[in-house]
């Protein structure tokens, strides 16, 4: 052997160590379970190394190994399977709060009211504790006429026969619509003549009386306006208001779902502060993501673009929101073909309505993303999508939508197959409430939209061979915050009588994965952080029980979150 061979030798063992002591030391190591990475790249691996909130090694446990230290925590997975942290592409956890006080009216599978008589006694339950010629407002949340055994909404008449002197307001599951007795339309002001706001309706009677019903912006500012003659509660130094305690409750029930970024999709009046004050007071776990309404907030928008994209103790603005129509399964959704069933009172041309003119809109968006921010647009029947498409087309025709703003279209419910290549020729993102299809898909079947339509809601599939990427939401508190059921529902398009509900747009699990994931991070222009398990990103993490790549389709909604970790630290585990 040579000299300067021999030489070099000779210090190999010296360089080897050299190289292994200035190795960093994970924090944590996982390993012993399926990691599923969703990189395609290595979609599998054998172990995880974080460091500092972050992942520094992403591969097999061998080499996994050699990051141990003697402060490294080695966590063994024990078979269960640890993922990217959920992320949650369009939620309401401001709402979500703001009925934490509220008397819960939802249906199976999520609660018990089923008919018009539970809807009642749930109420007549409440009052019946107060004390004798209390005339509190009472708000209920989440009763559902889709579900319901009578197929319709409840009348002022019968919200009338729980009291007639506490004012009564009741919120349809979709948040779209909302019914009062008598004595809540006193207390609002609504005369039996009022006309109906723009963007809004008020139902009524065959003789033209009120029933009690409010639609759209109808029902939204009579929320506003009941919120407002609340008295706020004293605040005690040193204690945390109720709107804060609420907003942690909602807060925890998104990490229970396995989500590491929440979204506010239409914060309004009060919301805004209360995500600051909850962000000064470090209240938040996850990083929250807000979308001021747009409409709410014209007069002063401005106010909130020194803080886009930028992330302030976990709080982050994102963009605007407009909602551009109402719900498919509340039948305020603006379609280009009437209902198949017309709701009560409306004739059989009747295809919902528009919030929002065409110029109205155009001026809006042409505000928005001239100033280079995105927006979220709220779209669930055909006629909205058309409309969202026409002018956001027309803006980047001009130069002023550019896709790189990856503005977002929500719901796409009422879908049709030709808006497929104008999404993708706009550059638009469409996320879709695939848990429609299960919750309320045999109700789009036989009385929204009739088979055709109904079998091409979140046309999941569609847009995949499209080369679209789409995400997926919960849309909370219209359904708890539970991502893993809308994979469920994206992945076997099974309505809760068995019925597959058009079986074309099936996705398989891995797309339906990343659509909450490493596409949800995309859409949130994050994707460089977030969304996939690789060296250099943060350690947002959530294992679950059950590997959902190699159980049965059909058990996915079943799969529980067994732990949620942001940046390295365990923010929710099941006991």
């Amino acid at each position: 052997m040579g000299t300067i061979k021999r030489y070099l030798f000779l210090l190999l063992p010296l360089f080897v160590f050299a190289c292994k002591s200035n190795q960093p030391k994970g924090d944590l190591i996982y390993f012993g379970g399926d990691i599923i990475t969703m990189e395609d790249a290595f979609p599998q691996v054998e172990a995880l190394v974080l460091k500092d909130g972050k992942i520094i090694f992403v591969g097999s446990q061998q080499k996994a190994n050699t990051y141990i230290g003697d402060n490294t925590q080695q966590i063994d997975l024990k078979g269960k399977t640890l993922l990217p942290g959920f992320i949650d592409a369009h939620g309401h956890i401001t709402s979500r709060a703001g009925m934490e006080q509220a008397i819960d009216l939802s249906p199976s599978p999520y609660g018990t009211v089923n008919s018009i008589p539970d809807l009642q006694k749930a109420l007549t339950t409440v009052i019946q504790q107060m004390k004798p010629g209390s005339s509190v407002p009472i708000l209920g949340n989440g009763y559902d006429d889709a579900i319901m055994v009578e197929h319709r909404h409840p009348t002022r008449v019968e919200l009338d026969a729980v009291s007639t002197t506490n004012p009564i307001i009741v919120i349809h599951a979709s948040g779209h619509a909302s019914v009062v007795n008598s004595a809540m339309l006193t207390l609002l002001g609504i005369a039996e003549n009022a006309k109906d706001p723009e963007g809004g309706h008020y139902g009524r009677t065959s003789d033209h009386r009120l029933n009690g019903k409010l639609e759209e912006n109808a029902s939204f500012a009579a929320l506003v306006k009941l919120t407002e003659m609340m008295p706020k509660p004293k605040s005690i130094k040193n204690e945390l208001s109720q709107s804060l305690k609420d907003f942690i409750k909602a807060q925890d029930e998104w990490l229970s779902y396995g989500q590491t970024t929440i979204c506010d999709g239409r914060s309004m009046g009060v919301s805004v502060g209360l995500l600051k004050e909850a962000a000064a007071k470090n209240l938040l776990k996850a990083d929250v993501v807000y979308f001021p309404d747009f409409e709410a907030n014209k007069a002063d928008w401005e106010f909130f673009r020194p803080n886009y994209m930028k992330y302030e103790k976990r709080l982050k603005f994102g963009g605007f929101k407009f909602s551009d129509d109402g719900s498919p399964q509340g039948k305020t959704a603006w379609l280009t073909q009437p209902y198949l069933i017309p709701p009560e009172g409306q004739s059989a041309d009747y295809k919902g309505f528009p919030i929002f003119s065409d110029e109205t809109l155009y001026n809006d968006l042409k505000t928005v993303f001239s100033n280079h921010i995105t927006a979220q647009l709220h779209v669930n029947g055909d006629a909205a999508i058309d409309q969202a498409l026409r002018v956001i087309g027309r803006l980047k025709e001009e130069g002023i939508y550019k896709p790189e703003l990856r503005a977002t279209l929500i719901h796409v419910q009422n879908s049709r197959p030709d808006h497929i290549a104008k999404v993708k020729e706009i550059g638009v993102i469409p996320s879709y409430f695939s848990a429609h299809v299960y919750l309320w898909g045999d109700w789009h079947y036989r009385s929204v939209f009739g088979p055709k339509r109904a079998a091409f809601i979140s046309p999941a599939q569609s847009a995949k061979k499209a080369g679209i990427l789409f995400t997926i939401h919960h849309d909370s508190p219209v359904t708890p915050p539970d991502l893993l059921t809308g994979v469920y529902a994206a992945v076997n398009r099974t309505t809760r009588s068995g019925m597959v509900l058009g079986p074309d747009e099936r996705i398989d699990v891995i797309d339906a994965l990343k659509a909450i994931t490493i596409n949800a991070a995309y859409q949130y222009q994050e994707e460089k952080s977030k969304g996939s398990l690789k060296e250099g990103k943060l350690a947002d993490l959530v294992i679950l029980d059950k590997n959902p790549l190699t159980i049965e389709s059909q058990k996915l909604k079943d799969i529980k979150v067994l732990e949620t970790i942001k940046e390295g630290v365990t923010v929710f585990r099941r006991e």
